[in-house]
C-alpha cells in the first residue's frame, strides 16, 4: 500500500504558504470575518426556511441538550426565532428529558437507532446531529438528501470511508444551497480570527511549524444496566470504542488539528507517530481507545505540525496551539480567548483583547450558530463540510499511524483505504463490534 502513495513532501517551490492562502477561498471568506470557506452563491436559489425555523435535534446527549440551549440563544441574540420542533435518541430517557425541556410533542418525539429518519420526514427545516462520531456519515447523508439545513458536531466520521461519504453529501449539500456548520467553535472565535488575520497581513511570516496540544484528565464511563443490550452498552459508553468514536485523538484532538490545518492553508500529506494505552488499563476503563499519541504531520510547504493529546489523570494539562513562522512566531491559542499573542522576533508583540470584538457572541458554541442562521436567512449558506470532513481525516491518519507504526499518506486514507468500522444496518440486538485494543506490529493498514 506504501509504494501507491504520493511523495511525503509535496513541495511547492518558490510560491509562499502565505501567498498561496491569500488567494484560497479559505482566505476569501476569513476576509469577510467569517473564518471559514464561502462556497459559490451566484445565481442559485437556497433552501428558504420560514419566519420561525423548527429544528429537529438527532442525539439530546450531553453535546445535543448544549446545541439545543446554544441554538436558542443565538437565535435570541442574532433577532432570529427558533424552537425546538421535534427530537430523536436511541435511549427513551434521553429524548424524553430534552422534549420535557423544550416542549416538544409525543407525536415529535422519537426513539432507537432508526429514530433519524423520522426526524429528517418531519417538517423541520434545519437539523442538529449530536450522536456518536460513528453515525455521522448515515446521518448526515439523510439530513442531505431531505434538504434540510445541516448543524454536525465534531468529528464527521471515524474512518476513511466514513470521510468520503460526507464529503459527497457535503457537495451535494452545496448544489441544494443548504446550509452546514461544524462544531469546531474555534473558527468561530474572535481570537484565532484575529490571529489568523494579522498572519494573513503578514506579521510573522510564512507559517512553517506548529505544535498543537489536547493534554487533559480522564473521561466518563457508565456501567452497565441491567437489560442492556451489548449494542446499548457500546453505545452508552461510545468514547471508549472506536467505530463510536475514532478514539481521543479523532473526537477532542480534532479542533487542535483543524486548527493546524487552517494556519497551514490545508490538511497535511502524511503522518508518523505513536501512542498508548497504558492508564487505561490500569485504572480499569472499558473499551479498546488508547489514552496517547503523538504524532508528526507533514505538509505540502515541507512544514510539520507535531501534534500531542492524552486523557492521563492528575497529569500537567495543556489545550492550545504554538505556531511558528518565518519572522516570528505566536502562542497560546486556547480555548480560554484571553492570552493568544504573535510576536515578531525583536520586534511588536500582539495580543488579543476580548474587549475590543464587541461584534462577536464571546461563547463561540453560540456563535457558531449564530453565523449558520445569519448565513441562511441572507441566502447567503455557509458549508463547512469538505473542511470538517478534511480535518477529521487529519485526525485518523494520525491513529491509523499510530495504531500501526507506519506512515500514513494523506493520498492513499483518501483514495485507497477500504477501512469500515461502522457495521451496516444495525439494530438494539445486533452484535456488538469486538473490543480489540491495537497493537503496533499487529495491527494493519486497511
Amino acid at each position: 500500500m506504501e509504494s501507491q502513495q504520493q511523495n511525503q513532501n509535496g513541495r511547492s517551490a518558490g510560491v509562499s504558504r502565505r501567498s498561496l492562502l491569500k488567494n484560497s477561498t479559505v482566505a476569501a471568506g476569513a476576509a469577510m470575518g467569517a473564518g471559514y470557506a464561502l462556497l459559490n452563491t451566484t445565481n442559485m436559489a437556497w433552501a428558504q426556511v420560514s419566519e420561525e425555523i423548527k429544528v429537529g435535534v438527532v442525539g439530546c446527549g450531553g453535546r445535543g441538550s448544549g446545541a439545543m440551549g446554544n441554538i436558542l440563544e443565538a437565535a435570541q441574540t442574532a433577532n432570529h426565532k427558533v424552537k425546538i420542533h421535534a427530537v430523536a435518541d436511541m435511549f427513551q430517557g434521553q429524548a424524553d428529558i430534552a422534549a420535557k425541556k423544550h416542549n416538544v410533542a409525543k407525536e415529535r418525539t422519537f426513539v432507537g437507532l432508526d429514530a433519524y429518519k423520522q426526524v429528517m420526514a418531519s417538517d423541520v427545516e434545519l437539523v442538529i446531529l449530536a450522536t456518536p462520531p460513528g453515525f455521522r456519515p448515515i446521518h448526515f447523508e439523510a439530513a442531505v438528501e431531505a434538504g434540510k439545513n445541516i448543524f454536525f458536531e465534531k468529528p464527521v466520521a471515524t474512518d476513511p470511508t466514513g470521510v468520503r461519504r460526507v464529503i459527497a453529501a457535503a457537495k451535494k449539500a452545496e448544489e441544494k444551497r443548504l446550509g452546514v456548520v461544524a462544531g469546531t467553535q474555534r473558527r468561530h472565535k474572535g481570537a484565532y480570527l484575529e490571529a489568523w488575520k494579522r498572519i494573513q497581513d503578514g506579521m510573522i511570516g510564512d507559517v512553517m511549524n506548529m505544535s498543537v496540544y489536547w493534554n487533559g484528565g480522564g473521561i466518563w464511563w457508565h456501567k452497565r444496566e441491567p437489560g442492556m443490550t451489548d449494542i446499548e452498552y457500546q453505545v452508552k459508553n461510545w468514547y471508549h470504542h472506536i467505530w463510536l468514536c475514532g478514539d481521543h485523538i479523532n473526537e477532542q484532538h480534532i479542533h487542535n488539528l483543524d486548527v493546524a490545518n487552517w494556519f497551514m492553508g490545508g490538511h497535511p500529506v502524511t503522518a508518523y507517530g505513536s501512542g498508548g494505552r497504558q492508564v487505561r488499563d490500569r485504572i480499569g476503563q472499558p473499551g479498546e481507545i488508547w489514552d496517547h499519541f503523538g504524532i508528526e504531520y507533514v505538509y505540502p510547504n515541507g512544514g510539520r505540525v507535531l501534534s500531542q493529546c492524552r486523557h492521563w489523570p492528575s497529569a500537567n494539562d495543556r489545550v492550545n496551539e504554538y505556531i511558528n513562522g518565518t519572522k516570528g512566531f505566536g502562542s497560546d491559542l486556547d480555548a480560554s480567548g484571553t492570552k493568544p499573542f504573535l510576536t515578531v522576533r525583536g520586534g511588536d508583540t500582539w495580543r488579543y483583547n476580548p474587549k475590543e470584538d464587541k461584534a462577536r457572541h464571546p461563547n463561540p458554541y453560540v456563535q457558531e450558530h449564530i453565523d449558520l442562521l445569519n448565513s441562511i436567512k441572507a441566502g447567503k449558506p455557509l458549508n463547512e463540510g469538505v473542511r470538517v470532513a478534511e480535518s477529521t481525516l487529519t485526525a485518523i491518519i494520525g491513529r491509523m499511524a499510530a495504531y500501526t507504526g507506519q506512515e500514513v499518506k494523506w493520498d492513499w486514507a483518501m483514495n485507497e483505504s477500504k477501512l469500515n468500522l461502522v457495521p451496516e444496518n444495525l439494530t438494539n440486538d445486533s452484535p456488538a463490534p469486538p473490543v480489540v485494543v491495537p497493537q503496533p506490529g499487529e495491527t494493519k493498514l486497511i
